[in-house]
């Protein structure tokens, strides 16, 4: 199958609008939060640190440097090693708690390592991809999408997005099949790596859950269309907003339950309004 999406030799007739995944992610379920994150300097007031996010941090970063060892030295108590070499308590109530999580982010990890082959290197490790999108065929592109995947492995001819999870709850296929960022990545890491990629997996490591969905050229169409609406929403709010525009229009807070832990709550009184404060470590998988 021919993959979707790119072009791999025509230059842009106009400067193109770069989007990441997250950013487009974060317009659609705030407008505000994404000018205070990615417009406003300096930058307003944000909550600290928050428990659940140093946790997938450190996850994440023992088991990228696990993947950079050789391939005899990925072992359990290695991984467990770098979990305690990449911890951090931040966010957690204290430090019985983080010792805890500390624990179990430890056997997360020995698990995983495990219950799953680690002995074949990734094509890619946190690899920055991007893509100039075209929607229709003959026609330029109209925004570049990038962004860096979690681990980019390659099976057969057709390479797999794996991005690591360690919330509360397990994902199943259909939340490995919805997510634009994994389908996006799948055609930014196409286009980078000239190699087709249609499998996009969600691991869960508390649980050792694998979610795993396989794309069609329709399925990514889709993504890609949708993604082309709020980057070109985007774009309108921030030019508008360049040109002098009225900010709390162009970029509405979407009051909701996320407010009680958004890091801007502090300068959002919409946010505030929502309803109470999370503690830092409520979001913690149970």
């Amino acid at each position: 199958m021919e993959q979707i999406g790119f072009d791999f030799g025509v230059e842009a007739p106009r400067k193109l609008t770069k989007v990441s995944p997250a950013r487009l992610a974060t317009f659609e379920d705030c407008p505000r939060r994404y000018r205070m994150s990615y417009l406003d300097r300096p930058s307003p007031a944000r909550t600290g640190a928050w428990a659940h996010s140093t946790l997938g941090a450190v996850v994440h970063n023992a088991l990228r440097a696990l993947f950079d060892l050789p391939v005899t030295k990925r072992v359990p108590q290695r991984a467990m090693a770098l979990v305690a070499e990449h911890w951090k308590d931040a966010g957690f109530e204290d430090a019985d708690q983080a010792a805890r999580y500390r624990a179990r982010a430890k056997a997360w990890v020995a698990e995983y390592v495990e219950h799953n082959d680690v002995s074949v290197d990734p094509v890619g490790l946190e690899r920055w991809v991007s893509a100039p999108v075209t929607l229709e065929p003959g026609s330029g592109p109209r925004h570049i999408i990038e962004g860096r995947a979690d681990r980019i492995d390659q099976r057969g001819r057709e390479l797999v997005i794996i991005d690591y999870k360690t919330g509360r709850r397990e994902p199943d296929e259909y939340e490995a099949r919805s997510s634009q960022a994994l389908a996006l990545y799948a055609v930014a890491a196409a286009r980078t790596l000239r190699t087709p990629c249609y499998q996009v997996e969600l691991h869960h490591v508390p649980t050792g859950t694998i979610a795993a969905a396989e794309h069609t050229e329709q399925s990514l169409q889709r993504h890609l269309q949708r993604a082309d609406e709020t980057a070109g929403d985007l774009r309108l709010a921030t030019d508008t907003l360049d040109a002098g525009g009225d900010e709390d229009v162009l970029f509405p807070a979407r009051p909701g339950r996320r407010c009680s832990w958004c890091d801007f709550r502090p300068s959002c009184a919409a946010g505030q309004e929502a309803g109470p404060a999370a503690q830092p470590w409520e979001l913690l998988a149970p």
